[in-house]
């Protein structure tokens, strides 16, 4: 018989992917790289790269302006050339106007209604997750909404999730990140925290990392666990 978990103090999660679906932006940033949508998942990757880059190198750029300059990079490679303004504008209107998860609304009541405390933890600037959660109707189901704004650096540095455990008032092992990349869960278990894992299409634990106790195809299914500690 499985043993019965002891619920975390805080449930933590990522936004971008965890929670809204990019499919609609596949499209925008597809149109804006001459119509190739495959192109996608080597700009978020890109993006990424370069938010750790700029966060190694002790400096802070918007998640936003990140990603248009990756979309500048790409697409450079890819002999189109995108000037920063409109680069800008395709990010941030994509990033800003994306829909939620099927599953994700449900789970969520599921969670309140069990007395977990919900937070989201971001890399997008305040101003953006505050429009992502008014457009997905996401607002009434967290108790905070933390952006890495306000501590000027991206997940996954160790001190980005110390500095959200410190703004709860929780110690690291009662906080649990729910996410569906394979670097933010490793990022979250290597700063002492918990992690549960949702196995979006194409997102793949680190090998390399620790275990994830939990790692479910979605997150009602994620929510389903979670309700069951104690």
């Amino acid at each position: 018989m499985m043993e019965t978990r002891k619920k975390p103090k805080v449930l933590f999660f990522d936004v971008n992917e965890t929670l809204l679906d990019l499919t609609k932006m596949k499209k925008q940033v597809g149109n804006a790289l001459g119509g190739n949508e495959d192109l996608l998942p080597l700009w978020f990757t890109t993006m990424l790269q370069y938010s750790l880059v700029v966060s190694a190198s002790g400096k802070y750029e918007p998640f936003g302006h990140i990603g248009a300059a990756a979309l500048q990079m790409v697409a450079a490679n890819n002999n189109i050339t995108i000037a920063e303004e409109e680069a800008r504008k395709v990010i941030l209107t994509g990033l800003r106007d994306l829909p939620p998860h099927p599953e994700v609304k449900e789970a969520l009541t599921k969670l309140k209604k069990a007395d977990y405390t919900l937070v989201s933890l971001t890399n997008s600037s305040n101003e953006g997750v505050k429009k992502q959660f008014e457009s997905a109707g996401l607002n009434d189901y967290f108790d905070e909404r933390l952006s890495i704004e306000d501590v000027g650096k991206f997940k996954p540095f160790s001190d980005t999730y110390a500095w959200a455990s410190n703004k709860l008032n929780v110690k690291p092992e009662d906080c649990m990140l729910i996410a569906a990349h394979g670097w933010d869960v490793a990022g979250a278990l290597w700063a002492g925290w918990r992690a549960a894992f949702v196995s979006r299409p194409g997102q793949q634990v680190f090998p390399l990392a620790p275990k994830t106790e939990i790692s479910e195809p979605d997150l009602k299914q994620v929510a389903e666990i979670l309700i069951s500690y104690k």
